[in-house]
């Protein structure tokens, strides 16, 4: 087990019978989730067993929401609907916010790519999961990024920008690998079928065959099947550690290459 530089730290406050986090340190945790439930379940899941605590007051405070029947971003994205998602998301952003939450995290992708006016109407911070992931691939040194995600994250642009900003090629599948991803999913993740792991083995092994030295899961349901390797780039598992610090946590299980890449100064949200 691997533990954040902070770990001896609270080790050493919980023998003294001091809470772990100071009450006026720790923030409270919106996740704005239901896109999808499972992606939301495992990223809460993450965030319980990555943060160290030693009785139950010292895991953060959370608020969730989990609308599962926000409207699907990126068939409004690639036009195949006019149901706009936004305002679903942000009503649950305000009841996150109204109901104490001090920072929000979206464990979604595709749903970054509203999130500039997400942000701009609720008064608190959004962790933006692209943009950490993407500062997550350049701290590892990646310098070509294979890029799996929803069709919808693909044709916005947002890890292409994100990626090129920091001096990182982004490269997705081609058309027939990109309905396969896509199919995994829709058809096996979210639908509970089993067998997508298979089907992702199969797109990722061309993927470095093409010379892409990682792999970047861009869609919060992939880490479901995918499996664990220095190649890959989780970005629910960079959420989920970023959620951790900002809301004051200490981390915990984390690799420690994953570690490293955050060794340097990191300026909060």
């Amino acid at each position: 087990m691997v533990y954040f530089k902070g770990y001896y730290r609270a080790q050493k406050l919980f023998a003294k019978g001091r809470d772990i986090i100071p009450r006026h340190n720790k923030k409270k945790l919106g996740i704005l989730g239901g896109m999808g439930p499972a992606a939301t379940v495992f990223f809460y899941q993450l965030i319980t067993e990555r943060t160290f605590a030693e009785r139950d007051r010292d895991h953060l405070n959370i608020i969730i929401t989990s609308r599962a029947d926000t409207p699907d971003r990126t068939d409004f994205i690639l036009g195949k609907s006019k149901d706009d998602p936004l305002p679903s998301m942000l009503a649950d952003a305000r009841t996150l916010e109204g109901a104490g939450a001090d920072v929000i995290a979206v464990p979604c992708n595709t749903a970054q790519f509203f999130w500039d006016r997400l942000t701009a109407g609720v008064g608190v911070p959004i962790l933006n999961i692209v943009e950490e992931t993407a500062e997550y691939a350049a701290r590892r040194g990646f310098r070509r990024a294979a890029l799996l995600a929803t069709e919808g994250t693909v044709k916005s642009g947002l890890y292409l920008r994100a990626l090129a900003d920091r001096g990182i090629e982004c490269t997705a599948p081609g058309r027939e690998d990109q309905t396969l991803v896509d199919s995994i999913i829709y058809d096996y993740v979210k639908a509970g079928v089993p067998g997508g792991d298979v089907l992702f083995r199969r797109v990722a092994e061309k993927m470095l065959a093409a010379n892409c030295d990682c792999i970047i899961l861009g869609c919060t349901e992939l880490p479901l099947v995918a499996p664990s390797a220095p190649y890959i780039i989780d970005s629910l598992e960079v959420l989920a550690y970023r959620s951790i610090v900002e809301a004051g946590g200490t981390p915990k299980g984390f690799s420690p290459e994953f570690l490293a890449a955050y060794e340097k100064s990191y300026e909060k949200i």
